[in-house]
């Protein structure tokens, strides 16, 4: 199951990307790779030197060991190691911690990067996935609390020993817009930065016109989109049930857990896809409005400026935020 899932990713970026140079070019300038637990992808339109792709490579995988709770060695890692002593980190692992606070701050706590001591317990690449016994994911979700992260000038303390952190909801939205700032520092003004879905657009296709950015239909293998949407200069980020999940006894258990229960978030939502500037700011609204459901995450969407979405229900229905209507290609 896990192989169809990373097959459909490459399916649907390659659908995403097909013909978006506008213009021909003498050879394509990308770089792909498998970080983050998923497939990632750049695509720069502009002629540059080789070099600038080695620098994506290196921010790319400088950033996976800083983050990744799986990389023993990692800053995260050390936080959740530390038994509650403070650690010091570097200036963007403090800069990373305090916006995710900001957003649980924001969400009233259904954004929380301390879901860590729930989220190890699902296994959604194993072979045999099973959900964790209700007792054990009791114990964990009782650990779950960001407001047990004290920041203090350059050192993360959890008040909880028995706390951890997992910044899969914000960290590649935050890599994106790193790699849009390398990227504009070498003058490159077209490009595509897709890690695992996280699509940031820089600039418009060669020709001028705008990106055609696909939504995925939900489970559906081949990753065919749903929908899609046409950008320039804007970061799209779906959260959906169908990219990490598995079925035990007839039900359907997938990867967005809810803080609260350490189950994975249950309404009538398979995905929540975000588009707004900052590809951090649309990484933690696309999982703050799927835990939020479809009716209250509506109303927070036409709150906010300049962000728009795009909802599909289990019954595969679209639904676009007030003022984004135009924007859809059907």
């Amino acid at each position: 199951m896990r192989h169809k899932r990373l097959a459909a990713a490459i399916t649907s970026i390659a659908i995403l990307l097909s013909g978006c140079s506008g213009l021909p070019r003498e050879r394509d300038q990308i770089y792909t790779d498998t970080l983050f637990d998923t497939v990632i992808r750049i695509e720069i339109l502009d002629s540059v030197d080789d070099d600038v792709l080695k620098g994506c490579e290196e921010i790319c995988k400088k950033y996976d060991a800083m983050f990744s709770n799986k990389i023993e060695d990692s800053e995260i890692s050390r936080i959740n190691a530390a038994g509650g002593n403070p650690v010091e980190v570097s200036g963007e692992t403090v800069k990373l911690i305090k916006k995710a606070l900001y957003y649980s701050d924001f969400s009233n706590g259904l954004f929380d990067i301390t879901i860590a001591p729930v989220s190890k317990l699902w296994d959604f690449h194993s072979e045999t996935p099973a959900p964790p016994p209700p007792e054990v994911l009791n114990e964990a979700a009782s650990h779950v609390d960001y407001k047990n992260i004290i920041v203090k000038d350059n050192t993360i303390q959890l008040k909880d020993p028995h706390a951890s952190i997992d910044v899969g909801g914000i960290a590649k939205g935050y890599i994106a817009d790193r790699l849009k700032e390398y990227l504009k520092e070498q003058d490159v003004r077209h490009a595509i930065i897709n890690l695992g879905g996280n699509v940031l657009a820089m600039g418009s296709r060669l020709d001028g016109s705008d990106y055609n950015i696909g939504i995925q239909k939900p489970f559906d293998d081949a990753g065919e989109p749903i929908t899609s949407v046409r950008i320039s200069n804007k970061s799209v980020v779906t959260s959906g049930t169908y990219q990490r999940y598995f079925k035990a006894d007839g039900k359907l258990y997938h990867h967005i857990l809810d803080p609260n229960t350490g189950l994975p978030c249950e309404n009538s939502l398979n995905s929540v896809t975000v588009i707004t500037d900052s590809s951090l700011t649309a990484d933690a609204l696309s999982t703050t409005c799927f835990l939020l459901g479809l009716d209250k995450s509506m109303q927070l969407i036409d709150q906010l400026d300049n962000v728009d979405a795009v909802f599909i229900t289990k019954d595969n229905k679209i639904h676009y935020s007030k003022n984004f209507q135009h924007k859809i290609k059907k």
